[in-house]
């Protein structure tokens, strides 16, 4: 096939299929990592953000994405790495953070632009903690154990009620 045969659209969805190297049940593009699709001539170039500076699976995600493209006979592939604007967990979609909560990871519960500090948390002291609910029992009896859970991007929580260890997904 060549790339003036696929549409936007067909694109994005064999982008849809990519699953993210650390949470395999989410894809990039679910994840908000794949920032825009588009072509220029007969080449498709695919614009795609960390989720964080130095993030390390960005270059194992960039070959997934060529070669699930490659694949589906694009011949000719452009990645761009974009830092700006910087990936926050508001581009993650909402089916998304199911399958982050069906997998045992809490989805963030707040939004990055929120600068309140005070949207779906509670105040201690200076600090707000986020409300997280359990992904195994969904209470939210929860408390958080460490700033630092199995990656960067998560911290980790234990669930009061159900007494089970689980991750969560900071907003940032």
């Amino acid at each position: 096939m060549k790339a003036t045969q696929a549409t936007l659209e067909q694109v994005w969805s064999w982008l849809a299929e990519v699953p993210d190297p650390e949470i395999p049940v989410i894809s990039v593009v679910d994840l908000g990592i794949v920032r825009d699709v588009a072509f220029e001539g007969e080449e498709c170039v695919v614009t795609i953000t960390p989720t964080y500076s130095g993030c390390p699976a960005m270059q194992v995600i960039g070959e997934a994405v060529l070669a699930a493209l490659h694949a589906h006979g694009l011949a000719r592939v452009r990645l761009v790495n974009r830092l700006s604007p910087a990936w926050t967990t508001d581009w993650m979609s909402q089916s998304g953070k199911a399958a982050l909560t069906g997998y045992g990871i809490a989805p963030p519960v707040q939004q990055a632009i929120d600068v309140s500090g005070l949207r779906n948390g509670v105040k201690r002291g200076s600090f707000v903690e986020p409300q997280v609910r359990c992904p195994n029992c969904g209470s939210q009896h929860t408390q958080l154990t460490s700033q630092f859970g199995s990656t960067p991007c998560k911290a980790l929580y234990k669930c009061l009620d159900c007494r089970e260890p689980f991750d969560y997904f900071k907003c940032h």
